[in-house]
């Protein structure tokens, strides 16, 4: 039952994006990083925060349309999504072509 309870403490942890200490008291879990160029919209939708299903179509839907994403300020052009979306996730993006 106790594992049962740490395993919901610790999802509510990771998505609230708070940094999490295994307990054997190894390195904090880091965010998800995701590449915006090659990432679906599941991952989006899971990976970023401020984002769900239908913002990460509309970033699938931008991509498909405009091409890929030249730099992470970029996708604040994609409708419903703005400079603090970015900003809250900017460190959780990346670019690749």
């Amino acid at each position: 039952m106790m594992n049962l309870f740490n395993a919901f403490v610790m999802a509510i942890l990771l998505a609230i994006g708070a940094p999490v200490v295994a307990a054997d008291k190894q390195a904090p879990i880091t965010p998800m990083t995701v590449n915006i160029n090659t990432a679906n919209a599941a991952t989006l939708a899971v990976a970023l925060d401020g984002v769900g299903d239908a913002r990460a179509r509309a970033i699938v839907e931008y991509r498909e349309a405009h091409g890929p994403f030249r730099s992470v300020d970029d996708l604040a052009q994609v409708k419903g999504i703005g400079d603090r979306v970015v900003a809250a996730n900017r460190t959780r993006l990346k670019i690749t072509d």
